[in-house]
């Protein structure tokens, strides 16, 4: 009997960018990272690209990305994030499906992935098509070959879904146990067995065949070992996991099997901390001791076609026992977190993007029939300029699709027509309907698509849509509110911009920092013109003219704006469109006139007049500016709060030693003084290059003296980033011993604090110069060169720290 065994990895995460700015803003609730996505990375996508194996004592012994022993799919838009703000980490995913080809005889391990994770058989026909076709061009872009399998999302199947998987040349998907309904031997037709309730062997593979006569693999994972990755602490030892698995093999079957797991990839790292590390020890254990062959899906499948005919229950998926009913109903799946609420709002949510999709639909057909041979192949081509947003790509795009030369106007047009229906796609991203409130912020995440669609209809002079499907929208219960109307009007029209606002967001904050004659605000471009600011104490004004264009749809605006700034949060920002040269001179002398003359109340009164009511503030500023710029209008503030608690600590600590050589207890007033400035003072103290250790020895002691509550998170951040700097910089200075006791120093010292330090790229950064470097240093060493001497003695000691064996 052949045994081989395969693990596979669901990565995924719902698109999270602003809509109107392609880019996720900053998340309170990720911290101490920007945003979850961020957060996420660090604790699964990064760690599995680089997981370590311990030895007996803890220490690493061997890193390995894991992707290219697994098998394993990403979700498009993640992998368009990770491309633009981590691409090392993206670098090895797609490294690691480069090494598995070399491993599993030319497979590789990565899966295509439905685009934007709707969920396929609720989709129409020509939907399942783009979403699809979307997700096979994203792969080929970026692991550069065509796609074996796909991963279908939520694992939610109909045979409408597999035969478009067929015809666009998918060899097979992977499903649970329990969507599969009966089977047969290949040739014994009609001598159906009964599978139901997962009694599919999940040993093997199965051919399903299609109402058009094609057909497709499927794998069925195996579900209770499944189920023990995710939920049931299989993770919490490497050896007990592979020997689980190991035990799914049944003697008695005389053929070669493969025991298949299938697990959201979060729960390596994320959701289970150092699970990527039992899921690296676990394949190690595997094949140094010969228990079992590692494959993934196409080498197992080219050595060992299927034998057997499996068929299908329709519409059923691997998240909800009901089938697909999670994403259109009140079916009673949900997180646990909230028993007393209900999910009736599912099915009124999905009628109303429904209703919006079929509204657009023949807007979409008649708007883009004017521009281009075939809509709906162009939709399906589109994903090519989402690959790559460049003005070239873009230009070379609409001229292979357009009837005729298009004008500037035309092309703007036809890229909005187009938005509106890639906006279409994501309002349908699953995540939508998993949860349990129509307000919570996946949902919220849905409309802000559908009215981001909505919004280019009205741009393009179309019928305004947004009241129809807010009556759609008010059927839709909410646990929280009376119905899905309010949290819309809350969060989702308090996130809608324009060119205006864009504009707004330009001209605010460049009261407070310097901006070049061309900036990238998000995906807008902003070219200044005739830009005025002065000022006078706390008071500041700025006057000026910009361009501002659209990367997306190419729509651009000429705006005239005035900002007034009084001091703290008081801003006033006037912007409107460009009226001509000579009524911009007119409100810039006037402006500027009455702020040097100290005017105040004049240059209010000339605002409104030159702005007609278009009024911002700081509130429409995105949410990044907005912590940026108050956090410069609080610097003053944050200075004096500290020079009066480090003032009152000071001056008061003789007297607070002596409450505690009383043993009474410090009054509070001081004691917060003192946490204050220890903390902030830890916190400052990785900022510079040369550390000065005496002072973090003074803090501590104070800390232990005081029995401070340190801010472990923020120091442990602080301080993970300047030692993996240092790593960095040793790494391109590898003779520098210095460097080495530098860091030995630093992680000796705050050995006490017992920070959560995330060492992670200063071990990799060890290990690679241990197996590219060391070797040849000890040579040296070993002929006596006394650097090469220090430098592998410094090197084993900071090993110690590192926890790692070389």
């Amino acid at each position: 009997m052949d045994k081989y065994i395969c693990i596979h990895g669901h990565f995924y995460q719902p698109p999270r960018e602003n809509p109107w700015l392609e880019e996720i803003e900053f998340q309170d609730s990720a911290y101490p990272y920007h945003d979850w996505n961020e957060r996420i990375t660090a604790e699964c996508y990064a760690p599995n690209a680089a997981s370590r194996i311990l030895d007996a004592e803890g220490r690493i012994i061997d890193i390995v990305n894991i992707y290219s022993k697994i098998s394993f799919d990403f979700g498009p838009t993640l992998l368009s994030w990770m491309e633009r703000h981590k691409p090392d980490v993206y670098e090895s995913i797609l490294e690691a499906d480069r090494l598995s080809m070399k491993r599993f005889s030319g497979h590789g391990s990565a899966l295509a992935h439905g685009y934007n994770h709707i969920i396929l058989p609720l989709a129409n026909r020509r939907d399942k098509y783009t979403q699809i076709i979307w997700g096979i061009k994203d792969f080929q872009k970026r692991f550069g070959r065509y796609p074996e399998g796909m991963w279908l999302p939520e694992a939610a199947v109909d045979k409408e879904t597999l035969e478009v998987l067929v015809s666009l040349g998918i060899k097979f998907t992977v499903l649970a146990p329990r969507q599969a309904q009966r089977m047969r031997k290949s040739g014994e037709a009609g001598n159906w067995q009964d599978v139901k309730d997962e009694r599919i062997d999940p040993t093997m593979p199965y051919q399903c065949v299609l109402p058009s006569g094609r057909s497709i693999t499927l794998f069925f994972y195996d579900g209770p070992i499944s189920r023990d990755v995710s939920f049931g602490g299989l993770l919490n030892n490497g050896e007990g996991f592979a020997k689980k698995m190991l035990s799914a093999f049944n003697s008695q079957r005389n053929r070669p099997q493969i025991v298949h797991t299938a697990t959201d990839g979060e729960t390596f790292g994320h959701h289970h901390r150092f699970g990527d590390m039992a899921l690296s020890y676990a394949l190690h254990y595997i094949e140094s001791n010969k228990l079992a062959t590692i494959t993934n899906y196409g080498e197992y499948l080219e050595k060992h076609p299927p034998t057997h005919v499996a068929d299908v229950f329709e519409n059923s998926s691997w998240s909800c026992v009901h089938g697909v009913e999670r994403w259109r109903s009140n079916c009673g799946c949900n997180s646990g977190g909230r028993p007393e609420w209900n999910q009736e709002w599912r099915k009124p949510l999905r009628d109303s993007l429904d209703w919006l999709r079929d509204k657009l639909i023949p807007i979409y057909d008649e708007g883009a029939s004017k521009y281009f041979h075939n809509p709906w192949d162009v939709r399906n081509d589109y994903i090519e300029v989402v690959l790559n947003r460049s003005r070239d790509n873009i230009g070379r795009f609409l001229a292979r699709h357009a009837v005729r030369e298009l004008s500037g106007e035309e092309k703007m047009t036809a890229l909005k027509l187009l938005e509106i229906q890639r906006n279409v796609m994501l309002m349908y991203t699953s995540c939508g309907w998993f949860f349990d409130e129509v307000s919570g912020i996946e949902t919220v995440q849905t409309l802000q698509y559908a009215s981001k669609a909505i919004q280019y209809v009205e741009e393009l002079g179309g019928p305004s849509l947004e009241g129809e499907f807010l009556k759609y929208l008010k059927k839709a219960p909410s646990n929280v509110y009376e119905n899905a109307v309010k949290p819309y009007e809350m969060f989702v029209k308090n996130a809608k911009s324009d060119l205006l606002r864009v504009g707004s967001h330009y001209s605010i904050s460049s009261v407070f920092e310097e901006y070049p004659e061309d900036i990238k605000i998000f995906c807008y471009t902003a070219k200044s013109g005739l830009y005025d600011r002065r000022e006078a104490g706390k008071l500041r004004l700025a006057t000026g003219k910009a361009n501002i264009s659209s990367d997306i749809t190419w729509d651009e605006k000429a705006i005239t704006f005035a900002v007034l700034h009084l001091g703290d949060h008081n801003i006033n920002a006037g912007v409107k469109d460009f009226l001509g040269d000579e009524a911009f001179a007119t409100m810039q002398k006037e402006m500027a006139t009455a702020f040097e003359r100290g005017d105040i109340p004049e240059v209010i009164r000339l605002m409104d007049k030159h702005f007609d009511g278009n009024i911002y503030s700081l509130w429409h500023l995105f949410r990044d500016e907005q912590k940026k710029v108050l956090d410069v209008i609080l610097e003053a503030t944050y200075e004096s709060i500290e020079a009066s608690y480090r003032e009152i600590y000071e001056n008061n600590s003789a007297i607070m030693n002596f409450y505690q050589n009383l043993q009474h207890r410090i009054p509070r007033p001081f004691f917060s003084a003192a946490e204050y400035i220890i903390n902030t003072d830890m916190k400052r103290f990785f900022e510079e290059e040369d550390l000065d250790i005496e002072k973090m020895k003074k803090l501590m002691g104070e800390t232990k003296r005081w029995s401070i509550n340190l801010d472990t998170t923020t120091i442990g951040f602080v301080a993970s980033t300047w030692i993996n700097s240092v790593m960095e910089k040793l790494a391109e200075n590898r003779q520098d011993v210095k460097l080495f006791e530098k860091i030995d120093v630093i992680l000796e010292t705050l050995k006490p604090l017992s920070l959560p330090l995330n060492l992670w790229k200063a071990q990799n950064i060890y290990f690679s110069l241990g197996k590219d470097y060391l070797g040849g240093i000890k040579e040296k060493a070993g002929k006596g060169d006394g650097h090469s001497q220090k430098w592998v003695e410094a090197f084993n000691r900071l090993g110690q720290y590192l926890h790692v064996r070389i």
